[in-house]
């Protein structure tokens, strides 16, 4: 057995079985492939899929711990090489990050720049997606570490902390009527057009649940993954936006009208998530901090061994 028919195996339950999305993803051919998986399965003597003609179908009881070493083994290869790069490259390297875009855009500037500051050696690969995307990124050991509200404390295979807290605001064009009022409730907001996130992002699933408690419906005229569109279009009359606080920037957004939402929309807790079991390196531990001042290198440590329940915000 090698590492190769290892690889093989992990891409094709990555890829839902599809052994030819595993050959793309793997830069190579289907039949070498299955071939590879095939001779895999006759050294151990078990079959790891159950086929269906040349299709593989499920994963059989033994394939199912099958898979389950090989993800361990591929994991402690890539903690090898993290162990390797720590004591040989003197803290250089690439820190690949993977978050939402309200989090690239408004919360991450100032703690990569922070940590180049630190470590002038190390480069940042920052990789955008959905909260789900972002889990998988990091599962797939595509990103180090995920950044996200929505979704990541939904993934067993990764270890998240609480960060820091944030709430939904209000933006609205100078002259809307609500723009008087210091309280503005969700009624308020039901009469009104709303711009505000797609539905996978940004605390969207929080907007929901509020009207959904107070039994409203509310009348979304458009959504969208970026604050800054939302905006735009509150400018343009769409609507009035509901954006997430950080995304508000001071002089830049002095033509809005902002309300804080907390009260009747609760508040939102971004994460921060890491694989579990995965070896990380000094900057690593030290961009995590720079996120937030509740977050420590032991505490991530403890978290990583184990310990995930005992820290909370």
């Amino acid at each position: 057995m090698n590492l190769h028919q290892f690889k093989f195996v992990q891409e094709a339950v990555r890829r839902n079985l599809n052994l030819t999305e595993a050959a793309k993803a793997l830069h190579t051919s289907q039949p070498g492939v299955s071939k590879a998986i095939i001779e895999l399965e006759e050294e151990l003597g078990v079959e790891i899929f159950a086929r269906h003609g040349k299709r593989l179908k499920r994963i059989t009881e033994p394939g199912q711990h099958v898979v389950a070493s090989i993800e361990l083994i591929m994991r402690e290869i890539g903690n090898l090489r993290r162990i390797g790069e720590q004591f040989s490259a003197q803290d250089s390297g690439t820190l690949s990050i993977a978050t939402t875009h309200t989090q690239a855009r408004y919360v991450l500037p100032v703690p990569v720049v922070k940590l180049r500051e630190a470590y002038p050696k190390v480069n940042v690969s920052l990789h955008q997606g959905s909260p789900d995307q972002v889990a998988r990124m990091v599962i797939d050991e595509i990103a180090e570490i995920g950044i996200a509200t929505e979704s990541l404390d939904a993934y067993p295979e990764l270890v998240t902390l609480p960060c820091y807290e944030w709430q939904h605001v209000l933006v609205l064009p100078k002259g809307h009527r609500l723009a008087d009022k210091e309280r503005v409730t969700l009624e308020d907001l039901a009469a009104e057009p709303i711009i505000t996130y797609h539905p996978s992002f940004t605390g969207r699933t929080r907007i929901d649940h509020a009207f959904a408690q107070k039994k409203l419906a509310p009348r979304i005229a458009l959504e969208a993954i970026d604050s800054d569109v939302i905006k735009t279009y509150v400018r343009l009359g769409l609507g009035v936006g509901i954006v997430a606080e950080m995304a508000v920037q001071g002089e830049a957004d002095s033509d809005l009208v902002v309300r804080p939402m907390g009260q009747v929309i609760g508040q939102n807790v971004a994460r921060v998530a890491f694989k579990r079991g995965a070896y990380l390196r000094n900057f690593v531990f030290r961009f995590a901090e720079l996120l937030s001042d509740r977050l420590d290198r032991n505490l991530i440590a403890k978290a990583l061994s184990g310990h995930r329940d005992d820290y909370d915000l």
